[in-house]
């Protein structure tokens, strides 16, 4: 299912035919893609995007758009796990990128709005309280909040101002211009320097893998260092109008934000290929909550969620030198979408950036999470079933809510004929 985006003309590109050289090749045209092309073409970089499918036809088309430096209760937890400095130098980052984000945005039509960011606890008033004083202690202006425009009372709250929302699809559209880039362009193999299509063979210098999911598993280890999580937005009609953007501390909590008159209701979360609460449970809200509303759409998305909630930024792996990766935003692609075209950028073009070593995809993997990762890949190893993942070999489970094939281990998914519909995998099963 598509979601609300959907709703204006594409653009479309030709598919690659012939071999071509450029500087820089950059594979997936999500979000992500177009702003690192973006940005390498604004530092007068050549370089070419390739998608094997359409651009911002992923997991890009099912965001809820949200642009904030607030990433849920994050501050204070990487002050506890790797100090202040390296809080502040989240906070820095994820606040030039918000800037750089907003201003591109007000630039074009891609109904763009300044608003408040709202992160909210049911339960855990400690919880929102030590967050404050996080944000407060890295410079960052927010106050603690009781009262909202949600329809139920919540233990506290964290409120910061100045952030946005826009239309992604119109936004990535408009940043397209002039950009070299090819749909239908499946890279089928990636070697030093190059990459094989189906179409030709690209010579590039330097290679940035930008596909959601790394899909290059012997480098990286990028299987154990991520897991996928997905979540579900329903569209609703005849809903009161919320001004600024909520999001509950709690995993598995629910989202709100607003889009021309609709209320994107976000929530029933799950590890993908595990159970949750699905469109089923915001359907439960709903009916609590908004009697009179009326759902108009409804759709999934899936994001990458890394060992310690930050995301994967730099070099692919220390062995592979020239090659580069943007991965596990943590359900917070915009930013870190913007953040990953901009440390990139500098990387390529060999400027120093202090924030290089916060996002290194080879920082420490000890972490709880690893050990979780690595049980469910062993168990999806060992569970005997007959669908399996051409990715790995984890055994598949259905998702009935979905009507398709999902991997609990890494979380690629196929709908019912065996299609890829998301990766790791490379192929469909």
């Amino acid at each position: 299912m598509k979601s609300i985006w959907n709703n204006i003309d594409k653009p479309k590109f030709d598919s690659l035919q012939g071999d071509i050289k450029t500087d820089v090749l950059i594979i997936g045209g999500g979000m992500c893609g177009v702003l690192c092309a973006y940005m390498l073409k604004e530092a007068g970089v050549d370089c070419v995007l390739v998608e094997a499918d359409k651009i911002c036809n992923g997991v890009t088309n099912g965001t809820t758009a949200k642009i904030t430096l607030q990433h849920g209760l994050i501050y204070d937890k990487i002050m506890k796990r790797y100090g202040t400095e390296k809080a502040q130098l989240y906070y820095e980052s994820q606040k030039s990128a918000m800037e750089k984000l907003k201003s591109l945005a007000a630039e074009t039509d891609s109904d763009f709005e300044t608003c408040n960011n709202v992160v909210y606890s049911l339960d855990n008033r400690e919880a929102i309280e030590k967050e404050v004083r996080a944000l407060e202690k890295i410079g960052c202006k927010a106050d603690f909040a009781r009262k909202t425009e949600l329809p139920f009372d919540i233990a506290g709250a964290v409120k910061v101002g100045e952030q946005g929302k826009f239309h992604p699809l119109k936004f990535a559209y408009a940043i397209t211009d002039g950009l070299t880039i090819y749909e239908n362009t499946k890279v089928l193999e990636l070697k030093p320097h190059s990459a094989k299509t189906h179409q030709g063979t690209i010579s590039a210098k330097k290679i940035i893998v930008a596909t959601h999911f790394p899909f290059l598993n012997k480098h990286g280890s990028y299987f154990l260092k991520m897991y996928q999580h997905r979540s579900y937005v329903l569209a609703l009609e005849n809903a009161p109008d919320i001004k600024d953007m909520y999001v509950d501390e709690a995993k598995d909590g629910l989202s709100f934000r607003t889009h021309n008159g609709l209320l994107l209701l976000g929530g029933g979360s799950h590890r993908t290929g595990s159970k949750g609460g699905n469109w089923a449970e915001l359907e439960r809200v709903t009916e609590k909550y908004y009697s009179t509303a009326r759902a108009v759409d409804r759709w999934a998305t899936q994001d990458c969620m890394t060992l310690d909630s930050i995301p994967y930024i730099g070099q692919y792996s220390k062995s592979t030198p020239d090659l580069y990766v943007a991965t596990g935003f943590n359900k917070w692609g915009m930013t870190s979408s913007m953040v990953s075209a901009m440390l990139l950028s500098d990387i390529i073009c060999e400027k120093t950036s202090k924030y290089q070593e916060l996002y290194s995809p080879s920082r420490t993997i000890l972490h709880p999470q690893l050990a979780i990762n690595m049980f469910e890949s062993v168990k999806g190893l060992a569970t005997p079933t007959a669908p399996r993942c051409p990715h790995l070999g984890c055994a598949l489970k259905y998702n009935k809510e979905e009507h398709s094939w999902d991997c609990p281990c890494h979380g690629s998914r196929f709908d019912e004929s065996g299609k890829l519909l998301n990766n790791p995998a490379t192929d469909d099963k």
